[in-house]
């Protein structure tokens, strides 16, 4: 049987990979395939009858049941997909900013935060000519623009950073801030809808998307997010008590929003709004109640009182730059495909083969690494970097069933010393071992979904180590003390040949005791042909490290290629490899 993908429109190939769930509905087997280049795949099936489901990220699976009487033929089916409505648009611009760019933005900013509004308007003026269309420069000209108190022209930069970059989360939320700010609650709502899916851990989004959804008498829904916003804002969000307060109020909970508009009150007495908030509370207690009501339904007219905008309760929205690090495992997840389930025992079973594979075929590996080593700036630019290129190699043993032993070194014998900022790194083979079959139940696993990378239909595993097991995948070596890392993470492995491709980690909690505060890792790997053999491994490609330790963040980004194997049933005697002598010789194509 050939199956292909379409669009919704029945002409055009799907753009991407799509997965294949054949249900044999008489034996109950279940055969699971990714479609091609082409989005079509070809299937050997018995006689019988089958239940497809077909999915892919972004659009809504497709079902459809077929009976197949005979296997002297070749059957055709097509399924064509429809794009799933609530999916996040992933085309994110990718406008790089030159240096000279950068360079008027970082003085812009530092224009910015001294108030000197016409240094900045002139600096970032420059650098937009220089990088047009790049959504930096957009949300900081709409920021230049919030503070000049000129709305319209804010609005219109801050729409076209979101636009240019659909995850911007600051131009998300300034652009929802400024909707507000002009009455305009619909198209607020809409933008801050969009930044608490890009960072549901933002409490600002959510208390400002609770302000909106209050005045448009969305009383439940605006409950919901100043709560969101209290529960991640700790402290700090105590202006949401205002919304909540007021929300509880119109759905019938007086005296629960009472209380909870006193403790705003009690909490924050220096704010400018205190005094109205406290006239409010005072109305409330005079007024009359009213007939009973069911706890949750608004009664007509309940706010019947002028109300207490919680704009006023909040500061304006201090400049925020772009993270230097990547979204927290746990902020966010990357969209899936809608309606399709996971198999995976599969996906657990398949996944860790091919990393049994690598121990079980390779002893040495080589390769020529490409270390780039940065300190970031407040702007999450880099303040200093370095590079370095070393003779890597890599041995992967199993001395003994189930303890797995990896060692990494530079041919070069150097020592943390050699290293920029005397920090040295490694244990990029390792990461992958998480899915290994004898270390995988030291962490708990749960596949969330069919997601995408680079084209490629892959199952998303979040991993998180278990309180109950030791930590055997990461340590950090401080003198001479040794520290285990706990780490969570997730990866993605291919539905097709359930190959690690990608792996997220960062650490579970900061390590006080070594001024640790965080660690992501981001490792990505692709496979390798080795020259003479038939053998093909996938192998780290590139591995970067966001480092905040010692009260400075670093990045440090490597890169991996020229491998040579030492295969374990090798006679052959081969030379180490060799790193190219200087930056004007580049490696050959």
């Amino acid at each position: 049987m050939v199956l292909s993908v379409y669009a919704a429109d029945g002409k055009t190939r799907l753009d991407r990979q799509s997965v294949v769930k054949a249900t044999n509905q008489s034996s109950q087997t279940i055969n699971w395939q990714a479609t091609d280049d082409r989005s079509e795949i070809a299937m050997e099936l018995l006689v019988g009858t089958y239940d497809f489901e077909v999915g892919a990220v972004g659009y809504l699976s497709e079902q459809k049941r077929l009976s197949i009487v005979t296997t002297a033929s070749t059957i055709r089916i097509a399924f064509s997909l429809r794009p799933d409505p609530s999916a996040m648009d992933l085309s994110i611009a990718d406008a790089a900013m030159s240096s000279k760019a950068r360079k008027e933005a970082k003085q812009a900013v530092s224009a910015l935060k001294s108030g000197h509004l016409k240094d900045a308007r002139k600096k970032l003026d420059a650098a937009d000519k220089l990088s047009p269309s790049n959504p930096d420069l957009s949300y900081l000209l709409g920021y230049l623009s919030y503070q000049e108190k000129d709305l319209t022209r804010a609005q219109s930069y801050l729409a076209t950073a979101a636009k240019l970059n659909p995850h911007h989360l600051q131009a998300l939320t300034l652009l929802g801030h400024v909707g507000l700010m002009q009455q305009d609650y619909p198209a607020a709502a809409a933008a801050l809808e969009k930044a608490v899916e890009v960072d549901p851990g933002s409490w600002v989004a959510h208390n400002l998307l609770g302000d909106a959804y209050l005045k448009q008498k969305k009383f439940e829904k605006a409950k919901q997010q100043a709560e969101l916003a209290i529960e991640k804002g700790k402290a700090e969000a105590n202006t949401a008590n205002l919304t909540l307060g007021q929300a509880l109020v119109n759905l019938g909970k007086k005296e629960e929003g009472i209380q909870v508009l006193q403790a705003f009150v009690r909490d924050s007495p220096k704010n400018p709004s205190v005094p109205q908030v406290r006239d409010l509370i005072t109305a409330l207690q005079e007024s009359d109640t009213g007939p009973a009501r069911t706890a949750g339904t608004a009664r007509k007219g309940a706010m019947s009182l002028p109300g207490v905008d919680p704009l006023l309760a909040s500061t304006d929205l201090p400049l925020s730059v772009k993270s230097w690090q990547p979204q927290g495992i746990d902020d966010g997840k990357p969209s899936v495909a809608a309606g399709v389930n996971c198999p995976f025992a599969d996906v657990m079973e398949k996944s860790g083969e091919r990393v049994k594979e690598l121990v079980n075929d390779v002893s040495r590996i080589g390769a020529i690494e490409h270390l780039l080593h940065e300190q970031m700036d407040e702007m999450g630019n880099p303040a200093t970097k370095e590079t370095r290129n070393f003779n890597y190699v890599a041995t992967i043993s199993e001395e003994k069933p189930g303890f797995l032993q990896v060692e990494e070194g530079r041919s070069e014998r150097l020592t943390r010393f050699d290293f920029p900022d005397e920090i040295a790194s490694g244990g990029f083979m390792a990461l992958a071992l998480v899915f290994h079959p004898t270390l995988r139940d030291n962490f708990e696993m749960t596949c969330e979904g069919l997601g995408r990378w680079h084209g490629q239909a892959t199952w998303l595993v979040h991993f998180k180590q278990r309180e109950d097991k030791p930590a055997r995948i990461h340590d950090y070596r401080v003198g001479g003390d040794i520290y285990s890392l706990r780490l969570k993470g997730r990866a993605w492995i291919t539905a097709d040949k359930f190959q690690i491709v990608r792996i997220e980690s960062e650490l579970i909690s900061p390590m006080p005791q070594i001024r640790l505060r965080n660690e992501q890792q981001v490792v990505e790997y692709g496979p390798v042909q080795f020259k003479g053999k038939t053998m093909e491994l996938w192998l780290p490609q590139t591995a970067e490290i966001y480092l905040d330790f010692r009260k400075r963040r670093y990045f440090r980004s490597h890169t991996f290629d020229h491998y040579m194997l030492f295969s374990v049933d090798s006679q052959e005697i081969r030379k180490e490899p060799t790193v190219p002598p200087t930056a004007e010789q580049p490696l050959p194509d």
